[in-house]
């Protein structure tokens, strides 16, 4: 039997599974844990990969359940390339992945390793129908899984935790709660007629995007503050900030969806901008 909605044989069940592949908001959960391989500066590569692959299956397993539950379960979306099946099938295999690297983890470097990483699949495959009723919970899963992403990215590199990187991955939880909370406002409309709680629901549009850029605006003081107040982070962690708040500068008068995009890419040159300011400390 076909797992894919539309057309019949291995090719269109392989595009169907890679449709539900989404590298705008794949990529900074990836890229966090490579961020914090990258703090630990004892970088073991094989190690790397595997966790890679791991935060990647969580975050498959995701978006697959929630268009699962949001079109076969809910009936809220028109359409969807996968069945019933073929999402459930889906959704196995890619935990088996996840778990399969979940005991490796474990097996390499420890159980609090294989403890920061077990997060990113039950936030992902408990976001819907669960978590994403809640204006909290909606809002700050994605953003969590993230944080958790860089702190066993580091972990699993240094078998321990420090200031710096629980701080780093605390500052990534609110900029991109920040811009989770524009990127629901999108559906506003729609939300609202099915009673789905999001922050723009609950607050309306206006003052949630205030709410947003209040978050961002709180991660970025952070960053000034610990970079020019304390040791935890370098001073060249300002420079980080002046990048993000440049990209955020530029979304004054965007609409909601292109907003999304353009602060999730800001994001990536955050983090590239803070690798920087780890690595070679321009400012001294």
């Amino acid at each position: 039997m076909s797992i894919a909605r539309h057309g019949s044989g291995a090719s269109a069940d392989l595009r169907a599974l890679l449709s539900q592949v989404h590298p705008v908001f794949m990529l900074p959960p990836v890229a966090a844990s490579a961020f914090g391989a990258v703090l630990a500066r004892s970088f073991d590569p094989g190690v790397a990969i595997l966790y890679a692959v791991v935060v990647f299956s969580a975050l498959f397993v995701a978006h697959v359940k929630d268009g699962y539950v949001d079109f076969h379960v809910r009936g809220e979306d028109d359409d969807h390339p996968l069945t019933a099946r073929g999402c459930r099938l889906a959704i196995a295999g890619a935990s088996t992945v996840f778990f399969t690297g979940l005991v490796a983890v474990f097996a390499l470097v420890g159980p609090i390793a294989a403890a920061l990483t077990l997060p990113g699949w039950l936030i992902g495959y408990h976001h819907a129908p669960q978590l994403d009723t809640n204006p909290v919970t909606a809002t700050t899963g994605y953003p969590a899984g993230i944080g958790f992403a860089l702190l066993g990215g580091y972990y699993v590199q240094a078998e321990a935790l420090t200031a710096t990187v629980v701080a780093f991955a605390a500052v990534f939880v609110v900029v991109l709660s920040g811009i989770k909370v524009i990127d629901d406002a999108k559906d506003y409309e729609y939300d609202r007629s099915i009673s789905k709680r999001t922050v723009a629901v609950v607050l309306g549009r206006e003052r949630a995007r205030t709410a947003a850029f209040a978050l961002m605006a709180t991660g970025l003081l952070a960053v000034t503050a610990l970079a020019v107040l304390t040791p935890v982070f370098p001073t060249s962690s300002v420079l980080a900030v002046g990048v993000f708040a440049a990209v955020a500068s530029l979304t004054r008068r965007m609409d909601s969806a292109t907003t999304t995009a353009v602060l999730i890419r800001g994001s990536y040159l955050f983090l590239a901008a803070l690798v920087v300011a780890v690595w070679f400390r321009p400012l001294g």
